[in-house]
């Protein structure tokens, strides 16, 4: 049981590098399209990639019940386009690392949430690790006029839709194939997304084609085979157990903007940086530690 949860755990601990560096990616998309055509493409590459592995693994499952894929693909699809709705939006307005720390609040919003859902009980640790990640966001997102930056904003709002996606999939992960589960919820948020890029973007050819490796990477990677561990992944971790793991991504995300963007985070972003990461990993791991008999 041990080694199967260490696979679990290097399989999310990967995902959330690849999700990591697609900050990076995403920001570089928005400086020639739109959020939703970009995001509309990505999930359309997305489910291409993912076609071949549901035929190859179509005959394995036959003989399986697939009662309720549809309608649990949606329902995790339209958390998920919110999620990278408010996601992809915000990084017009602010940076990569920035909004890579935001999202990682979800880390502690998962049990937070589970409690009001009643799946799990919330200890002391949960809640000392939302202080400290909230006061870290001040320092990270908050001007000196008190006001908060609005990419920042929308950012935290898709921490929201990103916590209550990933308690849906830890739902709902063990009841159905992983390719299938993830070709459904992809096409939900690309059918979504395509739809209010026609309607509120304009789509040119040529600067689509301009960022053909930010899609290519955001599409393939983050999407097809990111999100398809994910939900591997999850089959043998708890959405708490995993969000810990998930923290990586805010710091890959902020490592990668400062790289490759030449991003400069400012002394007291820096210090709010390190104090939401340590109050993510309070959250987290005073959990666990109260889990073990």
């Amino acid at each position: 049981m041990k080694s199967i949860t260490f696979k679990s755990d290097f399989i999310l601990m990967f995902v959330a590098v690849i999700w990591g560096l697609a900050f990076v990616a995403q920001r570089i998309g928005m400086d020639h399209i739109g959020p939703f055509t970009f995001n509309g493409l990505r999930f359309v590459l997305g489910c291409l990639s993912l076609l071949p592995v549901v035929l190859l693994t179509r005959n394995k499952t036959s003989g399986k019940k697939n009662d309720g894929l549809i309608k649990a693909g949606t329902i995790s699809g339209i958390f998920l386009f919110f999620g990278i709705s408010f996601q992809q939006v915000g990084l017009v307005y602010t940076t990569a690392g920035k909004a890579g720390f935001i999202t990682g609040l979800y880390v502690v919003i998962v049990p937070i949430l589970n409690l009001f859902l009643k799946q799990d009980k919330t200890t002391l640790g949960t809640w000392i690790g939302a202080i400290m990640a909230t006061i870290g966001m001040f320092f990270l997102s908050v001007t000196k006029d008190l006001t908060m930056n609005f990419g920042d904003l929308l950012v935290l709002c898709s921490a929201v839709c990103f916590a209550f996606h990933l308690i849906i999939i830890g739902r709902i992960s063990n009841r159905f194939n992983t390719a299938q589960l993830s070709l459904v919820q992809c096409m939900i948020c690309a059918a979504l997304s395509l739809l209010v890029a026609a309607v509120f973007e304009t789509f040119i050819l040529a600067d689509i084609l301009s960022v053909s490796i930010p899609l290519l990477y955001g599409g393939v990677l983050s999407v097809g085979v990111a999100y398809s561990l994910q939900i591997y992944g999850q089959k043998n971790s708890p959405a708490s157990h995993a969000a810990i793991i998930f923290s990586l991504e805010s710091v890959v995300a902020a490592i990668g903007g400062w790289i490759i963007l030449n991003e400069i985070l400012s002394g007291s972003a820096i210090f709010g940086c390190g104090l939401m990461l340590a109050g993510m990993l309070t959250s987290q791991l005073y959990s666990r530690k109260n889990l073990i008999p």
